[in-house]
């Protein structure tokens, strides 16, 4: 083995990921909120690039012949704005108090429990770090505490689910003392469905039991939520799908996103000062040949979606036709190996992506389920053995509720599917379902 030293002349080939390359492969994931932030700040960095949004139609007030009405809706709409996020938490709890009853230390303090109230409805801070940054005693926050308690919905500014329980309960369920005692006492065995053991040590039935837990199921474990006012949210698609007969077709949806086009008065300006300056024909070099990777980058990222969408359209027909039930099993492998692409291309093209069809408007993501074997030799999708799981524990005796092993055996039976025991775990996990000694009742 020579070991010595040298220098050698050696010829490899390897991939190098370039800056363009990489804005490619960015623009294919990028949902449509995401590539309109990316192009408009590009568009701040390039100034051969220009951007409109069709969305957005240009004022000019220097020519608005009615500037002052237009500033005095302007401010009307500002205002009307903040008048819907001024309807807080704090405004809507403060409302329902009799101020006159209230000295300005306990207003203070109770101000200050709201403030430390999330989104559900209970209190984030203790009741001593409160009275330490408030510089006032623990039982005025306590007393305050006690009051904030009283207001509606029942259960806000409680400081765990317990008390969030135990509020509702003295409130809307008074005569109910099983159900306090439960709660109060026995919480964590309760939740655990540890019945046998509370109804011994109450000398009480697992009826009784399990209509405290009915009982439960009517109260809000999070009161906050009442309070909150979430604008609505659109989904804008990427792609729609038509159909016409029996034929379908496909066109991209960017009316959402902006139109860039050339600025070609900046150019001619600056390119006629070539000569006197090179830099300027360098830095016009470099913005030119940005501006044309960006197209070419956007193009790309439509012509691949268009590829996978009628890809998809292709295999699950089907589920056009009759509906989400009919969801054929499909993995993103399926469709790179047909496309001739890497399946990171296909989940880059599908990812924060919607498509409208005439049946709704779906996550492309949605499509793509992991295939289970059947007893006729054939394929169906993980997406219809969860709804036959849901369907069947509807059905079930709930005195009696389906084990796995039970649903493993229905299944392969009456619907031919074959799954294992874990896989049903995992399935009823992810919809939600309790086991079954959680979803038994008693008479």
């Amino acid at each position: 083995m020579n070991l010595k030293a040298g220098l050698w002349q050696q010829q490899t080939l390897k991939l190098t990921m370039t800056q363009e390359l990489s804005q490619a492969i960015a623009l294919l994931q990028y949902s449509a909120q995401e590539l309109t932030a990316f192009l408009e700040n590009k568009a701040l960095e390039n100034p051969l690039m220009q951007i409109e949004n069709g969305n957005v139609q240009p004022m000019n007030p220097l020519i608005d012949r009615n500037r002052k009405k237009s500033q005095k809706a302007e401010k009307d709409w500002i205002e009307q704005i903040a008048g819907k996020t001024g309807n807080s938490l704090e405004n809507q709890l403060i409302s329902q108090l009799n101020l006159k009853t209230l000295t300005p230390e306990q207003l203070k303090t109770i101000r200050h429990l709201i403030h430390n109230i999330d989104e559900n409805g209970y209190l984030t801070s203790g009741l001593t770090d409160m009275a330490k940054a408030l510089k006032v005693p623990e039982n005025l926050v306590e007393e305050c505490l006690l009051i904030l308690q009283t207001l509606e919905p029942v259960g806000i500014g409680a400081r765990n689910l317990q008390e969030c329980l135990l509020i509702q309960i003295e409130w809307e369920y008074p005569d109910e003392e099983l159900a306090h005692k439960i709660i109060s006492d026995y919480f964590v065995p309760f939740a655990d469905k540890k019945w046998k053991q509370i109804a011994k040590e109450l000398q009480v039935s697992l009826k009784d039991i399990q209509d405290v837990f009915d009982i439960i199921q009517f109260l809000n474990p999070k009161p906050g939520a009442l309070l909150g006012h979430e604008d609505t949210t659109y989904v804008i698609p990427d792609v729609i799908i038509e159909r016409n007969g029996d034929e379908y077709t496909i066109r991209m949806c960017n009316d959402s996103l902006p139109r860039l086009s050339f600025n070609d008065g900046y150019y001619k300006k600056f390119s006629g000062i070539q000569g006197q300056d090179p830099s300027v024909a360098r830095f016009l070099q470099d913005k030119m040949q940005d501006y044309q990777w960006i197209m070419k980058s956007i193009e790309q990222r439509k012509e691949t979606l268009t590829k996978v969408v009628a890809k998809i359209l292709e295999k699950q027909v089907i589920f056009f036709q009759k509906g989400p039930n009919y969801l054929l099993p499909m993995t993103m492998k399926d469709i790179a190996s047909e496309l001739e692409i890497h399946e990171s291309t296909v989940s880059r093209a599908v990812r924060e992506k919607y498509v409208q069809t005439p049946i709704g408007t779906f996550p492309l993501k949605s499509f793509f389920t992991s295939t289970i074997q059947t007893t006729s030799n054939e394929n169906t999708s993980s997406t219809l053995v969860k709804k036959a799981i849901s369907s069947m524990i509807k059905q079930e005796d709930k005195q009696k509720p389906l084990s796995d092993q039970e649903i493993v055996e229905q299944l392969k039976t009456a619907e031919g599917m074959v799954v294992s025991r874990r896989t049903i775990a995992k399935y009823r996990e992810q919809l939600g379902i309790p086991s079954s000694s959680k979803r038994k009742r008693f008479n």
